[in-house]
């Protein structure tokens, strides 16, 4: 049976707790099920400690974000099988949260002058199980305070736009994205990239495949255009790179939601996978 191995839960962005998730997937025929959460160990240890649930086996993993400064853009990098325990790995998820957080919380103090209604704390509930506080949540509380209609509305677009720029938006400072492909190389995880049209990645994706930099490419994604699925799909085959897919589900935190197996991976590919991290694991 094939699985879905891009998953959000509550321990980053998504809205759905993380013990939810797996019958998610079993009661749509996936037997397998990646929870990659946002620059967390959090998922990790979950997958680590719950291998087997609800007749689903988890793949402990985490997206990590990275920065292309040369091309002036954000990367997701799903990284399956880290070690938990690797100081790189957890030094990255330690800057990532505060970062975040330094962000966040400088834009929910900048919107309490906005909407008289709204204070921080509505907001932090949300971010007790990820202990980071992402914009989704402060959505979610401006949401309960009935001042928009949903998560990823035009009020959003207002405070945390890109293109115009949002009023409240401050945006951290990511790491190189150089620099992440060897922390998850010293975890020893086995590296995809994810979704590459969602930042316009392509060239990137190229030189990273060339230079060996990459395990893998994630084709199958609900945001990837037929075209960018076309090349990624046939470098995967040139370079006998692991060809996944994944869902990115984030539960009700997300413009245009998608359910669990939407986007999936074969077994022959979960194989490979799983073959790459205990080869990795034993030479470690």
């Amino acid at each position: 049976m094939p699985g879905d191995l891009h998953n959000h839960s509550t321990c980053s962005d998504g809205s759905v707790p993380i013990h939810r998730l797996p019958l998610m997937a079993a009661r749509v025929g996936l037997d397998t099920m990646a929870i990659s959460d946002h620059d967390t160990l959090l998922s990790v240890q979950y997958c680590c400690d719950h291998p087997m649930q609800d007749g689903v086996r988890l793949i402990p993993a985490t997206e990590l974000t990275g920065y292309d400064y040369e091309r002036q853009h954000r990367v997701h990098l799903l990284t399956f099988w880290p070690d938990p325990e690797c100081p790189e790995l957890k030094a990255h998820c330690d800057i990532m949260r505060q970062r975040r957080n330094e962000c966040t919380l400088q834009s929910a103090r900048e919107i309490e002058a906005l909407y008289p209604q709204f204070r921080t704390e509505q907001a932090l509930k949300y971010a007790k199980d990820s202990g980071v506080l992402f914009k989704s949540g402060i959505m979610q509380a401006l949401h309960e305070l009935g001042l928009c209609d949903g998560v990823y509305t035009e009020l959003y677009h207002k405070l945390f736009g890109w293109n115009p720029r949002g009023i409240v938006l401050h945006s951290p400072e990511y790491l190189p994205v150089q620099d992440v492909l060897a922390t998850a190389k010293a975890s020893g995880a086995v590296v995809v990239f994810a979704h590459p049209t969602v930042y316009k990645s392509m060239p990137l994706v190229r030189e990273l495949v060339k230079e060996g930099m990459i395990d893998g490419i994630e084709v199958e994604h609900p945001r990837n255009s037929p075209e960018d699925k076309a090349e990624c799909a046939a470098l995967c085959a040139q370079y006998g790179l692991i060809h996944t897919g994944g869902t990115d589900f984030h539960g009700a935190n997300h413009a245009h939601p998608y359910p669990v197996g939407t986007c999936i991976t074969t077994d022959d590919q979960i194989a490979r996978i799983e073959e790459l991290a205990h080869k990795r694991k034993v030479g470690r």
